[in-house]
């Protein structure tokens, strides 16, 4: 289900923006329309966005994007018809034993953000040995956040700060983020989401409070490298103040 990038490759040595984002976030939606607009199952459409992942990835990394978070499945999507919440759950299990061996070979290093409770003992064991695999690896570092919900991520943070005795006036900003499932992962400095919706769907709310957000209509199986430049320009011409003034930003 390969299709071809709508732009020239882009080399490394020849990328100059003049703002880079340390970490883009990335909603993939529009995978069940792309079936359909091909005549096929939705879930065909969530393999297409899923084999999408890995050349995204590298244009991320000719660009010197840091790391990459990739909502992947949410808390709510559990609500979906059985048969294809069972063949997402098949998809992710495929891409670990398929995709995990190759993105270690391309120094990428995996990350988890959700709830494993949910999860079947075998995903579960399969993520595991992915995340100590590409422990060590110096490269990209991609964030999949599956089983994922804001709103869940903060209430998981805040009773873990309860049950370590922490007084009101301790309960700071800082000691929620050291709760968060990925603390070490700084906020994203873009957000976009793919498939024409224009909100935030429970991703990321800690996190990203003043990320810059990109729309586009572009289907997420569609969105390819030039796709990943229009969002990079856009997000160059930004000003990013975090609630100052620009003089002070």
């Amino acid at each position: 289900m390969g299709r071809a990038s709508t732009s020239a490759a882009v080399d490394q040595d020849d990328w100059q923006p003049s703002s880079v984002p340390q970490h883009v976030a990335i909603i993939m939606d529009g995978n069940g329309r792309w079936a359909q607009q091909h005549g096929l199952a939705r879930l065909e459409g969530h393999r297409a966005g899923t084999e999408n992942i890995r050349r995204i990835l590298k244009a991320f990394a000719v660009r010197r994007v840091q790391y990459v978070t990739l909502y992947a499945f949410s808390t709510e999507n559990w609500g979906r018809p059985e048969n294809e919440v069972s063949g997402l759950i098949e998809i992710l299990s495929q891409m670990v034993e398929v995709e995990v061996p190759q993105l270690h070979e391309q120094n990428v290093r995996l990350q988890h953000l959700g709830r494993r409770e949910h999860l079947p003992p075998g995903l579960a064991e399969a993520i595991d040995r992915a995340l100590e695999l590409t422990a060590n690896n110096s490269g990209v570092t991609l964030c999949v956040a599956f089983d994922y919900g804001g709103r869940a991520e903060i209430v998981d943070a805040m009773q873990q700060a309860m049950a370590g005795d922490v007084s009101p006036e301790l309960a700071t900003e800082e000691l929620i983020r050291r709760h968060l499932y990925l603390p070490d992962v700084p906020d994203p400095d873009l957000v976009i989401r793919t498939g024409g919706e224009r909100r935030l769907s429970n991703f990321l709310l800690w996190q990203a409070a003043y990320s810059e957000l990109y729309f586009t209509d572009c289907l997420w199986p569609d969105f390819d490298d030039a796709e990943v430049e229009r969002a990079l320009d856009d997000y160059s011409g930004r000003q990013r103040r975090f609630g100052k003034l620009l003089s002070e930003a």
